[in-house]
Parts: C-alpha cells; sequence; structure tokens
C-alpha cells in the first residue's frame, strides 16, 4: 500500500482549498499534527484516499473555529534552534483539536512522525519566514484549519491543500 505523507495545520494567512505551493512558501500556520497513513490502491474512481481522515477532522475542525488566539514569546525549534518561531498562548480549543485530529490519525491507522510533539507534549506555534512573521501579543483567530498533501504526487518539492475548513465557508 502506497504512503502518503500528510499534516494538519491551523493556517494564519488566507488560503484555498487546491492551493499548491513551494515547500520553501509555506503560509503561516500552526502545525497542528504530522502523519504518514498507507492508502488503499482499490479507492473507487472520483474518490480522494484522504477522504476518510478528513471526515473524521471535520467535526473537530468545525468545533474550533473561531476561537481567539494569541502569539507568546519568540522561541527556537528544530536541530540547533535553527528554526525560530512565536509561540502560541495555551488555549483550549486549540488543544482539544490537536486531540481530536491525534485521535483521528490513530483512527485510520496513521503513523505521527513526532510523537514527542504531541499531546502533553503540544507545543503549538507559528514558524517566521524572513521578514514574514508575527509578534508577541498578536491576536489571531484560528479560522482556517486543512488537510495539507506534503509531496503531492509523490513530489516532495510542493504542497497541496486537499480540505480547508474555515469560518463561513470562506477561503
Amino acid at each position: 500500500m502506497p504512503i502518503r505523507n500528510l499534516i494538519f495545520v491551523a493556517f494564519v494567512e488566507a488560503v484555498a482549498e487546491g492551493r499548491v505551493f513551494p515547500r520553501t512558501e509555506w503560509p503561516l500556520h500552526i502545525t497542528l499534527v504530522r502523519f504518514d497513513v498507507k492508502f488503499d490502491v482499490g479507492t473507487p474512481a472520483g474518490a480522494d484516499p484522504a477522504d476518510p481522515i478528513a471526515r473524521l477532522a471535520e467535526g473537530p475542525a468545525a468545533a474550533a473555529l473561531g476561537a481567539p488566539l494569541t502569539m507568546g514569546e519568540d522561541a527556537a525549534f528544530g536541530r540547533n534552534g535553527s528554526v525560530p518561531v512565536n509561540l502560541v498562548e495555551p488555549h483550549p480549543a486549540l488543544q482539544t483539536l490537536h486531540e481530536q485530529l491525534v485521535q483521528a490519525v490513530s483512527d485510520v491507522g496513521g503513523r505521527i512522525l513526532t510523537p514527542a510533539h504531541t499531546l502533553a507534549g503540544y507545543r503549538p506555534h507559528v514558524s517566521y519566514h524572513g521578514t514574514k512573521r508575527l509578534h508577541p501579543g498578536d491576536a489571531v483567530v484560528l479560522d482556517r484549519v486543512a488537510l495539507v498533501d506534503m509531496a503531492p504526487g509523490g513530489d516532495h518539492t510542493i504542497r497541496r491543500v486537499l480540505r480547508l475548513w474555515s469560518r463561513d465557508g470562506e477561503s
């Protein structure tokens, strides 16, 4: 069975379902959970193998939309602290969404790539991209939750927004 690399994120910049972008040009986002999942090559014509995980995510995503979030202090993640980030102040709706998506991944037999950074170890953050960043104290609304393919068609240089749940159906 082929493996698909997927990620749930909460975008803090406008995006549209189906958008494709280079892996180096992510819109600002909060990572919710990154995972691999095997999918059945016998998926009926016209059906996306990501449909089962998207269906499980729909309710939790809808319930979290509208949560007010505040950017916290700057930090450094990754190998040798090479990734500058803004932490996101704790919020129950964001934590609940993360936990429910982790459960959805488990329910479809997915494998979480960073298990130490899930559940109690989850530290929501927004990575900087050059001058494109948020600042401590900035307020954002959790208004776009998405399922993103990390290698559509096997191309690891691009990303594709597979599903987008947004407030008032906007994208």
